[in-house]
């Protein structure tokens, strides 16, 4: 709670100390800030693929990474997205990204049969993970796939339906340009201090939580 008190005293220091700035005065601080930006993009020369986590216990993890998958689409990408848990549900998402499916731009996979309370089977709910594994394995290992999303696979792995080491081996498969993204809340450690970008997605309010409302179309699925 410190930390945060003191974040917010800081930012308040600094847009007081803005307004109190002359016009003048102002263009030189961002003149300056450009500089300091233009500098930081310039010494950014290393190209490389990434390995991306977004997990936490707040919504939007996979949206998130929907993002990316779109933004890869628009470049003419080619992407492949494995969902561990949420096959049951043929969300919407998969309709709307139909058109690259279609084109063979984008291959979807949903290898899960829903949430564990829901399939009330260990034995088949390890089957459907390693064979979604498998399977995003056999993307991750093609250079022709851009970008691989594997949708709830941190889940995956905090139930212990696959081995995190598994998991680790296999990233480092994949080719150097290209990029990997595990969402799921529960990403354990050893894979967010691999991982070269990390989102935590914190809950402060939930609907479903907080106020009894259903899941609805648009906003979950």
């Amino acid at each position: 709670m410190k930390d945060n008190q003191f974040n917010l005293t800081t930012s308040d220091v600094s847009v007081a100390e803005s307004k109190s700035l002359t016009s003048e005065q102002y263009r030189k601080k961002m003149q300056r800030r450009k500089q300091v930006q233009d500098q930081r993009i310039a010494d950014a020369s290393l190209e490389k693929g990434l390995i991306i986590v977004n997990t936490g216990n707040g919504k939007g993890k996979t949206t998130a990474s929907l993002g990316m998958v779109l933004r890869s689409l628009g470049h003419g990408y080619k992407v492949a997205i494995i969902q561990f848990i949420k096959g049951a549900w043929e969300p919407s998402e998969k309709k709307a990204f139909s058109v690259w499916k279609e084109n063979g731009q984008l291959v979807f996979h949903a290898m899960g049969e829903g949430f564990t309370w829901e399939t009330q089977d260990r034995d088949r709910d390890l089957e459907k993970a390693q064979a979604a594994w498998d399977k995003g394995l056999e993307y991750i290992r093609n250079p022709e796939y851009k970008l691989v999303l594997l949708d709830e696979i941190n889940i995956a792995i905090k139930l212990g339906y696959l081995r995190v080491e598994e998991v680790l081996a296999g990233l480092e498969q994949k080719p150097e340009r290209n990029h990997v993204i595990l969402t799921g809340r529960g990403a354990p450690q050893s894979l967010i201090e691999g991982a070269d970008l990390v989102t935590e997605m914190n809950l402060i309010k939930h609907p479903f939580r907080d106020q009894a409302v259903k899941a609805q179309p648009g906003i979950e699925y």
